[in-house]
């Protein structure tokens, strides 16, 4: 299995203001999943229950950040578009698992041409729908769609918006010129509607998560977005991730170090389906985070898909472990 990625001229230039500041990860970190480079035994996870599936819509995007962490872009096809017949599998295997919520993540879910069909099945069949999105054209071609389905399931669709900063220079910074304002007017519409709404963002070097908050309230309240910035499940703040620089592995000591378990970690609850580009058919992999790495990868179905994660990446340390994130709701 390859990781087959083009690079896209549309990239804002210049660095992304969210950088991670680290030395380089050294080769001998994260190449063996069941010990450290110390020789410690890697902490895992295992699947408790199938809470959130996660379908990945394909890895196009209308946008091309600089720091994307699945390099989403107009050009990156790595992740195909997953199809509506497809994704009815998967929809119907975590139906018999009491599989919560379904959640959309691409690239840019609105791009794929079955994305209305698949949100329409997983609200019919009951599930809670959320949709990462950045709100512009690509989500507003289906305003209408969208309102008879908000019509019809109420709240049980959630669509969470990318907006990386609560200014619109280091926004802009991170997603290109001209990328502030459709974002702040598809937020608007969305909320005018009555759509249940989230922000994903993140936070700046030295940037503290209470002064972030104060300020995205501010900016919803100028805008008139009815969003509770003090919420986490309203404003998510995500911690930066880079794969090439330094960070602690996680052992099975670190639990009672860190104060955490198992359970506090997206892969003890959720599973994401994703379709690269040159396989016959989907597969299912632990994370949103990691589609490519061959070592997350879990089989054809959710039933394989249950066996234990060892946390044999950066970003199990960095977002997950040490940064206390997940991209659930």
């Amino acid at each position: 299995m390859t990781k087959t990625r083009t690079i896209s001229r549309n990239a804002p230039q210049g660095p992304s203001p969210f950088a991670v500041e680290a030395a380089p990860l050294p080769r001998e970190k994260f190449s063996d999943p069941r010990i450290t480079a110390k020789g410690e035994p890697r902490a895992q996870v295992p699947l408790a229950r199938l809470e959130t599936l996660w379908l990945n819509t394909g890895t196009l995007c209308n946008l091309a950040c600089a720091t994307c962490y699945i390099e989403s872009s107009p050009t990156n096809d790595a992740l195909v578009y997953l199809s509506a017949d497809h994704a009815a599998r998967f929809l119907a295997e975590a139906k018999g698992l009491e599989t919560r919520e379904i959640g959309f993540t691409g690239g840019e879910p609105f791009m794929n041409p079955d994305m209305l069909p698949m949100l329409t099945a997983t609200l019919e069949q009951g599930f809670e729908a959320l949709v990462l999105t950045n709100a512009m054209k690509p989500m507003r071609r289906h305003e209408e769609a969208l309102l008879a389905l908000r019509e019809r399931h109420g709240d049980r669709l959630t669509l969470r918006v990318s907006l990386d900063h609560h200014s619109r220079e280091v926004h802009e910074g991170e997603r290109g010129p001209r990328s502030w304002m459709p974002a702040i007017e598809g937020l608007r519409w969305l909320s005018d509607h009555g759509f249940s709404i989230a922000v994903a963002g993140r936070l700046l070097p030295g940037e503290g998560e209470r002064e972030a908050r104060e300020c995205y309230a501010a900016l919803f309240e100028k805008e008139g977005l009815a969003i509770d910035a003090r919420d986490p499940a309203r404003l998510v703040l995500f911690p930066e991730m880079d794969a090439d620089k330094d960070i602690a592995e996680i052992t099975t000591a670190c639990w009672g170090i860190l104060g955490k378990s198992p359970a506090d970690i997206m892969c003890n609850t959720s599973r994401m389906v994703v379709h690269r580009k040159g396989e016959a058919a989907p597969r299912v992999v632990a994370c949103t985070l990691i589609p490519y790495d061959p070592g997350f990868d879990l089989g054809e179905t959710l039933a394989e898909a249950s066996c234990d994660v060892p946390l044999n990446h950066p970003h199990c340390a960095r977002f997950c472990v040490l940064g206390g994130a997940s991209c659930s709701a």
